[in-house]
């Protein structure tokens, strides 16, 4: 991230150069520290739901993302962040978009592995972190948990994505929300959704934050409002750039209950970012804070796990 040429004045001398270029790097650093914002959620939900196309994945409602990003080359992007992922032909732009803008594979993985392996939700605490579309805490809302927080890195995110489709699969979809032999009955939703009335109980459960892992982290533990840790965290493909690795345990550390558990999904290793299952098992050891276990191995496609995270001193 350097520049590419140098001020010959400015660097006559190596040492002075290279502190120069060190306080430059750091002040940089201080300066894209994104802080956290809770969100929240709107009186009026037909507004949430307005102009969004609704599409369904494994009898979950969500919005269609095209349409988003659509919508949001226009003012309801106060970040920016679709033109600039559209400029930069990328999906990731460190510190500026992280992602959530797509629903990424391994979602789907640890979604599977949920239902599969009947993880128990009932009376839980849980947070989606790096939620996106929040998929993995609707399925944890259908799982009767007692409360879930989303977490994304992007406010527009949570506004634009995470929110609506909390919000479609909430409203007026009481059964949608109970047991796998009600989900099974129930019916897709229409391409349009449906009016919204009210605020149903569930939806008093959730609340949303946006920003950085530890600015996230600081505002829940410093807040006024009474604070529990979490039973169970769910995060999917959180773990493609090392350089995140230590603000994701620290994270962990802080926010999990001391007997709860961490289920994260991840490709065996992220081409060009570096990152993989296997280099943060690495830190986690180095760390020695939890124990860590492979609970499932998909190998279609690129190899992918599932690792479960406990606390090494846990029950």
């Amino acid at each position: 991230k350097s520049r590419k040429t140098a001020d010959p004045a400015a660097d006559s001398s190596p040492k002075l150069g290279a502190d120069k270029h060190q306080d430059e790097a750091t002040l940089k650093k201080n300066l894209c520290v994104k802080a956290a914002k809770e969100h929240r959620i709107p009186k009026d939900l037909n507004k949430v739901l307005e102009n969004k196309v609704m599409e369904t994945v494994l009898d979950l409602s969500y919005i269609k993302l095209s349409v988003v990003e659509m919508t949001c080359l226009g003012d309801a992007d106060s970040e920016g962040i679709v033109s600039k992922s559209v400029s930069s032909h990328s999906d990731l732009i460190p510190g500026v978009y992280e992602g959530g803008l797509k629903i990424w594979e391994c979602t789907f993985d640890l979604m599977d592995y949920l239902s599969k392996a009947e993880i128990e939700f009932t009376n839980k605490a849980v947070l989606d972190l790096g939620c996106g579309a929040g998929l993995l805490g609707i399925v944890a809302l259908r799982g009767k948990a007692d409360r879930v927080h989303f977490q994304d890195f992007n406010s527009t995110v949570i506004d634009e994505i995470t929110l609506p489709n909390v919000v479609a699969n909430c409203i007026n979809e009481g059964r949608r929300m109970g047991s796998g032999k009600d989900r099974k009955a129930s019916k897709p939703p229409s391409k349009m959704p449906r009016k919204a009335e009210g605020s149903p109980d569930v939806l008093n459960r959730c609340r949303f934050f946006s920003g950085e892992w530890s600015q996230v982290s600081q505002l829940l533990l410093s807040s006024n409002k009474p604070f529990s840790k979490y039973d169970i965290i769910l995060t999917s493909e959180t773990i493609y750039n090392p350089d995140y690795y230590s603000a994701l345990h620290d994270t962990l550390a802080q926010l999990l209950d001391k007997n709860g558990c961490v289920y994260l999904a991840s490709k065996v290793h992220y081409f060009g970012v570096g990152g993989g299952i296997y280099l943060f098992e690495k830190f986690i050891e180095e760390k020695n804070v939890f124990r860590t276990s492979m609970v499932k191995t998909i190998d279609q496609g690129l190899q992918r796990c599932i690792m479960a995270i406990t606390f090494k001193d846990s029950c």
